[in-house]
């Protein structure tokens, strides 16, 4: 009966004991590699509905709340800004929010305000042309970058594109959309859930 050479033997040990070490090594390793792929739970809530509290907003005031990464403009406009409405309906570019149903504005925001309340503008504040963060020109009237006939809105600084305070964008501009108006409801008088709405859509 053969013997196994005690070289042999031994050789056989440390290779054994190498493989198990250099294993429990590379799941070491692994486990951490692994995780960088899971969602971290400021990813998953980025993402999730954000509720606004609206108490106490005076006329003409913006709030912001971030929502995906990007802000959601509150706007509580005053009766001269819904009126005003009237006057742009003719000088922007898609005034009923035809274009892309349902993606840039839910059907319940599809009116001339583009918004379930008159009073309250919720809106992406993101130009849909190359991404850019517009800025609030709420008061009329000429001003640098704006008509004369200005009835107060937003203007994207770095292409020009201007909106009307329902965030229609007006003709003849680069944007090629109406500012997004997010998924919403209101929660009660005084909150808004950015985000989600009543048939849980997001």
């Amino acid at each position: 009966m053969n013997q196994d050479n005690p070289v042999d033997a031994s050789r056989r040990f440390w290779v054994g004991t190498t493989c198990v070490a250099g294993g429990v090594a590379a799941a070491g390793v692994a486990v951490p590699f692994v995780s960088t792929f899971a969602p971290s739970e400021r990813a998953k809530a980025a993402g999730a509905p954000v509720e606004a509290d609206i108490a106490g907003m005076a006329v003409g005031e913006i709030r912001t709340v971030e929502w995906r990464g990007n802000p959601v403009w509150i706007l509580r406009r005053s009766p001269e800004q819904i009126e005003s409405l009237k006057a742009t309906e003719s000088e922007v570019a898609d005034p009923k929010s035809l274009r892309s149903p349902g993606e840039i504005t839910p059907e319940y925001a599809s009116n001339q305000w583009r918004s379930r309340k008159p009073e309250y503008l919720v809106a992406v504040g993101i130009c849909p042309h190359l991404g850019c963060s517009p800025t609030a020109r709420m008061a009329p009237g000429a001003q640098t970058g704006l008509p004369a006939d200005w009835h107060g809105g937003f203007l994207c600084p770095c292409h020009g594109s201007t909106f009307d305070v329902a965030g229609r964008v007006y003709k003849n501009k680069p944007a090629p959309d109406n500012l997004t108006i997010p998924p919403h409801q209101y929660l009660s008088e005084t909150k808004i859930l950015v985000g989600v709405d009543e048939n849980n859509k997001a």
